[in-house]
């Protein structure tokens, strides 16, 4: 949040329950199971939805979490943007580039009838504003990372070089030319990430403090425009934008949106026909897998607990390795899936999710690969727990654990709490339950013990997870670090960016270290998501990374 990355959360079968900081998509298909028509139309276009969470940001340079990314992609659009099969391709915006014989520069001619929704045309210098702008760091964007991949990236978001120096530039008004750092095989998927989408300057400028601070204060480029949202409130819509170049492919009138965390209410509101398809806990998936409208959505993210080794400037007791392990290892997983999720969700060992990227020799998958880690096994757990508690030189520890604040994420934050004080004698977990945001917030100041967290891909390559946890890197902020581990997607990013199948090799080893080594991070669950949907909702594309949803194509048939 995939994408965000921003994001992480807790949510998935506990449905409402947390949001992704990220971005996320799902691996069974790109569109869900009940979703493909024959492209007909009929009845009233206007489609009603809930949300699990507010917006934190709609702001394409800033928004890193699973809520706003969505927003973003379907308000504006990029260079590419992700097909009903999940692949990035040329969105329309721009005519397939031109490539030099060494990968590293694409030239892009726009389209002639791109326009904002203010009436302007959609020109190269959008693209060169928008990509400056979330380099340059004052704007502190979550996701410039993603740059590394562009000339100067890395540098200018270390504050070496200056915004103007990234490897984009206008030729002229409708002519793009971008420079790669290196060649990179994952670039088109950035090319359809919200961050690199186009900004009109002259707005954003005369906007200033209030730019995209609620609905009146965004322009858009993409099938629809946001309506009604204030920056706080807990309803938007979606209105198919007139000024938008492939308008006459857009089918939906309007999109009406609310923000529902109780999941009885979801619920309800769906039965009683206020939404057409709604997410469902752990208690009503087991109720409804009946239904005919019930609906299970793979999905390609992780959730895993952070260990903060580092709050307020001291260390915590999360900073001995012993301690860490002893809590990755303390959770029955599959007994976590099976009772509390009750979705579909597997039982995590590993950060990259199964069936998401494979090598490029023998297509083998990434999970298969790598192996299984951190799998669980009370009695390792123990035994590490004591040799910590020795090492911490102390007989007990009281640690507290983050997660969101709806009904559903408090009852996986009490399976947690009940696993690690059952299994591990003198420990003591008090819950924080906090409001998405504010878990966001908590985040970003590294303002925790340890916490549920999420990730949903920005792009389909192992580097979208395993960069997260890279020295100083923007998602790290639990102060974790290990050159041999930077080395390794270093060598994956730099020295064999030109050689698939070394860089692949480089990646595999990553997982070792970061989870059985060091234990820096403990994967919980790869999550799918189960739903009741309306039947006539046809082509809602579910996407395999990046922002979750597109709902460009989709129309219905009541």
């Amino acid at each position: 949040m995939k994408k965000s990355k921003l994001f992480l959360a807790l949510g998935l079968t506990l449905v409402l329950s947390l949001v992704l900081v990220a971005c996320g998509g799902g691996n069974d298909s790109s569109s869900d199971k009940k979703g493909s028509g024959d492209g007909k139309a009929s009845g009233e276009q206007v489609l009603n939805l809930s949300e699990s969470a507010l917006i934190p940001s709609a702001d394409s340079s800033k928004a890193d979490d699973q809520v706003g990314l969505n927003v973003i992609n379907q308000t504006n659009e990029g260079l590419y943007a992700l097909d009903k099969d999940g692949i990035p391709a040329i969105a329309g915006a721009a005519e397939e580039p031109k490539i030099s014989d060494d990968k590293t520069v694409y030239t892009f001619k726009l389209r002639d009838d791109a326009k904002w929704s203010n009436g302007d045309p959609v020109t190269a210098s959008d693209y060169v504003f928008a990509w400056q702008r979330a380099v340059n760091p004052d704007t502190a964007a979550t996701y410039s990372y993603l740059f590394s991949a562009i000339k100067n990236g890395d540098d200018i978001v270390a504050g070496k070089k200056k915004p103007e120096e990234l490897g984009i530039k206008a030729v002229d008004d409708k002519t793009l030319e971008v420079t790669l750092s290196k060649p990179a095989a994952y670039i088109n998927s950035l090319f359809a990430f919200p961050t690199f989408f186009p900004l009109n300057e002259k707005f954003v400028k005369e906007k200033g403090e209030k730019y995209a601070q609620n609905s009146d204060n965004i322009l858009y480029n993409g099938p629809f425009v946001l309506k009604d949202w204030t920056g706080t409130n807990k309803k938007w819509t979606y209105v198919k934008n007139d000024n938008y170049w492939d308008k006459d492919a857009v089918k939906l009138k309007q999109i009406n949106v609310q923000v529902v965390q109780d999941p009885g209410t979801n619920l309800n509101l769906y039965n009683t026909g206020k939404i057409d398809r709604a997410l469902l806990s752990a208690e009503y998936s087991a109720q409804n897998k009946d239904n005919k409208d019930y609906v299970v959505v793979n999905d390609s993210s992780t959730f895993y607990i952070k260990f903060n080794q580092e709050r307020k400037g001291e260390k915590t007791p999360l900073a001995n390795k012993n301690i860490r392990k002893a809590i990755a290892l303390a959770i029955d997983k599959e007994s976590y899936a099976n009772t509390v999720l009750q979705n579909g969700s597997k039982p995590a060992n590993n950060l990259v999710p199964p069936e998401f990227t494979f090598d490029p020799g023998n297509k083998e998958d990434y999970v298969k690969e790598s192996g299984p880690h951190l799998e669980y096994n009370k009695e390792e757990a123990q035994k590490a727990w004591k040799q910590g508690l020795k090492e911490l030189g102390v007989n007990k520890l009281t640690l507290e654990f983050t997660s969101d604040d709806t009904e559903n994420a408090k009852k996986s934050s009490e399976f947690i709490q009940n696993q690690l004080e059952t299994n591990l004698d003198g420990l003591s977990v008090k819950l924080k339950n906090v409001p998405f945001k504010v878990r966001l917030q908590n985040d970003q100041n590294q303002d925790y013990d340890f916490s549920m967290s999420g990730w949903g891909p920005d792009y389909q390559d192992p580097s979208t997870f395993l960069d997260l946890f890279q020295t100083g890197g923007a998602q790290n902020r639990m102060s974790y670090s290990n050159p041999a581990y930077d080395k390794i997607l270093k060598d994956a990013s730099v020295t064999y960016a030109a050689d698939a199948q070394k860089r692949w090799d480089e990646m595999v080893k990553a997982e070792q270290i970061l989870l059985t080594d060091d234990v820096a991070i403990s994967p919980l669950y790869h999550r799918s998501n189960a739903y009741l949907q309306k039947s006539y909702i046809k082509d809602l594309q579910k996407n395999p990374f990046g922002p979750d949803y597109t709902y460009k194509n989709t129309y219905l048939t009541k």
